[in-house]
């Protein structure tokens, strides 16, 4: 049973900065800042949320992980916290993963955490577990001090692109010519930026791309020597009681500085035939795999291609929903929906067949989801996209980007929307 204690902050931005650099000496931890956006419309629950240290985790390759990690929810009994590779795909369909792969993350990772922090508005509750609510106190008065930042020298990250723009047509080519065959219709295709023999500051680096995305389910993840650092503007799914939302972002074009051009773009994107059609293309797939756990009849789409702009981007946001039984395990209904539609394509086991064959490097991490579940068996996760990795010990930092592909693509502007969206790493990379 977890101790908690509320405390009122009138500064929380600022409480928000020191508690951050107080991690830097920690093993274990997953940070999510809604950035006060509470998730792009209703469904937000927390303004930030912080677990740390763990009391017991969960690493596992591909093979049996979903049930893995029933077995460890029914021992465990708590909040966990953690993340579902895209190559946990393997454990659903009879599928591969062999290429190339430089970070080197388990497929899929939790941990319950000995120590949460939940923030909302003005207001943190503590939650820990009883081998440490004595630290309750201390912890907090650490964290208030002015601590000083001690990090890593970085260097000059040298970012290389894995595919040249000739290479990646030539792959669009292949990926059409699949589409105007029958075999899918829509495809999600990646390309890998990279960095060899690079020393970052991941803090300053999540902190960065955070200033540059304000995005809704940023998060900032350590296991060990291994970091993630995200903008995602994206929700994959969340259960709240009986109900399932699941929010595909498909759809994408850029901001202006001047707002009459900007305001000219975002009716351009909601207008747009072929963005459109990448997202009600999503959706479709996306009702199909919630019916698989849901109740009958109880699918909806609450709103379709509605227009959300970010600091970077406008992009076009889905919501589909659902209702589940109360005796649907939670582990099922994201077994039955991962990985997420919006990162794969339609249909989504082929689509996933041509991306193995297509794509230069294994995803890893990236299009997987990093989350939580709650004791009375809710969840939230996000889609891992806007998003740089980094395996510390090897020093290798990776972060991809992608886009839909359809019959209506035009290599050049899919090339372009794909410099677009790596735009954000690149700065945060930047010793600037």
């Amino acid at each position: 049973m977890r101790t908690e204690k509320h405390i009122y902050l009138p500064e929380p931005e600022k409480f928000k900065e020191k508690l951050l650099s107080w991690l830097q000496n920690k093993e274990i931890y997953v940070w999510f800042d809604s950035n006060e956006d509470l998730g792009k419309g209703i469904y937000g629950t927390y303004g930030s949320v912080l677990a740390l240290d763990a009391e017991s985790e969960l690493a596992s390759s591909y093979k049996n992980a979903f049930k893995k990690l029933k077995d460890y929810r029914n021992f465990v009994k708590d909040y966990v916290f953690g993340y579902f590779g895209y190559d946990l795909k393997n454990d659903i369909e009879n599928l591969q993963s062999n290429n190339f792969d430089g970070i080197g993350l388990e497929d899929l990772y939790f941990f319950q955490p000995k120590k949460i922090f939940f923030f909302k508005e003005q207001g943190l509750t503590l939650s820990y577990l009883p081998c440490c609510k004595k630290e309750m106190d201390k912890d907090i008065e650490e964290i208030q001090k002015d601590l000083p930042r001690v990090s890593s020298s970085p260097n000059e990250v040298q970012i290389k692109q894995r595919s040249s723009e000739k290479k990646y047509a030539e792959k669009l080519d292949k990926i059409l010519a699949h589409i105007h065959r029958g075999d899918i219709y829509e495809m999600n295709f990646c390309m890998e930026f990279y960095a060899e023999d690079a020393i970052i500051d991941p803090l300053a680096v999540y902190q960065k791309l955070n200033r540059i995305t304000g995005s809704p389910f940023a998060t900032f993840l350590k296991a060990h020597d291994k970091y993630l650092m995200s903008g995602s503007p994206e929700r994959f799914v969340k259960k709240a009681g009986n109900k399932v939302i699941s929010q595909p972002i498909k759809g994408t074009a850029r901001r202006s500085a001047v707002q009459d051009e900007d305001d000219r773009i975002r009716n351009k994107l909601l207008n747009d035939p072929k963005e459109r059609s990448e997202n009600i293309m999503i959706v479709d797939l996306v009702r199909n795999d919630l019916s698989k756990t849901a109740v009958k009849g109880s699918v909806k789409v609450e709103e379709l291609c509605g227009l959300y702009t970010f600091k970077q981007v406008h992009q076009l946001v889905s919501t589909v929903v659902s209702e589940v039984s109360t005796e649907t395990n939670v582990v099922d209904i994201i077994r039955s929906l991962f990985p997420m539609g919006s990162m794969t394509g339609a249909p989504k086991i082929s689509a996933m067949e041509i991306i193995e064959q297509l794509e230069d490097t294994k995803r890893g991490l990236y299009s997987g989801a990093v989350g939580y579940f709650t004791p009375e068996n809710d969840f939230d996760f996000n889609v891992v996209i806007r998003s740089i990795l980094y395996n510390a010990t090897k020093r290798y930092v990776s972060f991809s980007v992608g886009g839909a592909i359809t019959a209506l693509s035009k290599k050049e502007n899919e090339y372009r929307e794909c410099q677009l969206k790596a735009a954000a790493m690149k700065l945060a990379l930047q010793n600037k």
